[in-house]
């Protein structure tokens, strides 16, 4: 007997609605349910919680989940929102924990583009930009029919600025295209021409067709700026298909009839979406079945810095750290605060308080959040790679990528012996100096999965390091 086609939970988690469904593996809808948006990110997951409920059966093995704002899709973290704003809510970690099942988070727009490519009118098209018009504005792009992400968060089309003196955003800037185009701002549009808050949009374009200067105008003001957005998107990102989708995608593409593109330039075939208020959890389902490693996206990870002592791996280390943004554990930071504290020690005292600062980077590390990535300064051959293989799977790292940072010998020996007057009682002294000479003859990378050399005689290129970070992590992801 063949096993059950597996489902999936799609939700969409907007500023009005929160929708969700039981998703097949070809973007049918098997059941939905819905529920009223709040501002409130602990109602919101409390709500989302409860439709889980409802749409779950044995057969459902996974749940996506698209959210308004800015979403690094590879650590599942949301990083801002607008209306529902869920930064401060570890939602991933806390829907798995709740259902038992994997999650996969992305950014609301990047869930409804993955089902136009699949079902919608984003079929047979490789280069896709997609507005969606809704209570704000989002935005996601595909190039090759792959969701773009940039280092993070690329796509939030909602931010090009059309009026550097207009409105200010809810990003802290003024005249962003969501501040012009989208239905909140069509609202605004509608209370300064004096007409009543109730008129619809469908009555704006009944009473332009009839020659109403006042709707004219509204609509006017609306299309105009997001035609603006599109014509900058397009000059960017060359596209071969524009979609407008969210609940007033439809009526934005009728209105651009009025705002056609600025230059010849800009001309790119421009199309509403087809999948309506479905694309969203279409979208989430398909990529939560597409991605059912969600417990990649929620590992931690570890960026270790190796090398023997002067190596230059601090330096390394830092720069990482600054540049990604991702904490730093040293072992010395850990160490030389004992060792002032206590007074310095012989080299025993000074190994053993050594080991049991590893040990704390590596429980500090397993009390990060799910999904954090770690820079780890360290010689790791100062102790068995059994003790270290221990270490990581109590941590709950699933990915490791080094960073072998190394010098000759006697380079090394100087820089020790220029710092030793810097470094706290208890490091060795001047008498260990021919022993790293020697260690340096010997020593060796962990090759624990992808390694990155760094010669430390030679100007470090930290660009180059950070592009293959981006590139390792993102493979794995």
């Amino acid at each position: 007997m063949q096993d059950a086609m597996p489902l999936s939970i799609g939700i969409d988690i907007g500023g009005t609605n929160l929708r969700a469904a039981r998703i097949s593996e070809t973007g049918e809808i098997l059941k939905r349910v819905s529920e009223k948006s709040a501002p409130d990110p602990e109602l919101v997951l409390g709500l989302i919680a409860d439709m889980v409920r409802l749409l779950d059966t044995p057969e459902v093995k996974t749940i996506g989940v698209g959210v308004p704002g800015r979403v690094d899709a590879r650590r599942g973290a949301v990083l801002s929102g607008g209306y529902v704003n869920l930064a401060s809510v570890a939602l991933g970690q806390r829907l798995e924990d709740m259902t038992g099942k994997p999650v996969v988070i992305d950014n609301d727009c990047n869930m409804a583009l993955a089902a136009e490519m699949a079902l919608g009118a984003g079929r047979g098209h490789g280069n896709i930009v997609m507005f969606t018009i809704g209570t704000g504005i989002g935005g996601a792009v595909a190039q090759d029919r792959r969701i773009t992400r940039g280092s993070a968060t690329a796509g939030q089309l909602g931010h090009i600025t059309v009026d550097v003196n207009g409105e200010v955003c809810a990003c802290g800037r003024r005249g962003c295209v969501e501040t012009t185009s989208s239905g909140t701002a069509l609202g605004r549009h509608i209370a300064r021409a004096g007409l009543g808050a109730d008129i619809s949009v469908d009555q704006l374009f009944a009473r332009d067709a009839a020659g109403d200067f006042h709707a004219r105008g509204i609509l006017d003001a609306w299309a105009r700026p997001l035609r603006a957005a599109i014509d900058t998107a397009v000059a960017v990102l060359a596209p071969d298909l524009v979609l407008l989708g969210g609940g007033l995608g439809r009526a934005a593409h009728a209105a651009l009839a009025r705002a056609p593109a600025l230059a010849p330039w800009y001309q790119c075939h421009v199309e509403p979406a087809q999948l309506g208020d479905d694309a969203g959890v279409i979208g989430a389902g398909l990529q939560a079945l597409a991605e059912p490693s969600a417990k990649y996206n929620r590992a931690r990870r570890a960026v270790l810095v190796n090398g023997i002592p002067a190596s230059g791996k601090s330096t390394v280390s830092r720069g990482i750290a600054d540049r990604m943004g991702w904490p730093l554990l040293a072992l010395d930071t850990i160490k030389n605060p004992f060792l002032e504290m206590l007074g310095g020690g012989d080299r025993l005292f000074n190994r053993t308080l050594g080991r049991a600062s590893y040990q704390a980077i590596w429980s500090v590390v397993g009390e990060a959040p799910a999904g954090t990535t770690v820079v780890v300064d360290a010689w790791f051959g100062f102790q068995p790679r059994e003790v270290l293989e221990d270490h990581l799977r109590k941590a709950g790292v699933e990915q490791t990528v080094e960073i072998w940072c190394h010098a000759p010998g006697e380079v090394l020996a100087e820089r020790y012996g220029a710092r030793l007057d810097q470094r706290p009682a208890g490091h060795p002294g001047a008498a260990y100096i021919p022993e790293l000479i020697e260690l340096a003859k010997r020593a060796e990378p962990l090759r624990r999965g992808p390694l990155f050399d760094v010669d430390t005689t030679k100007p470090i290129d930290f660009d180059a390091i950070t592009a293959w970070l981006r590139t390792v992590m993102a493979d794995r992801a």
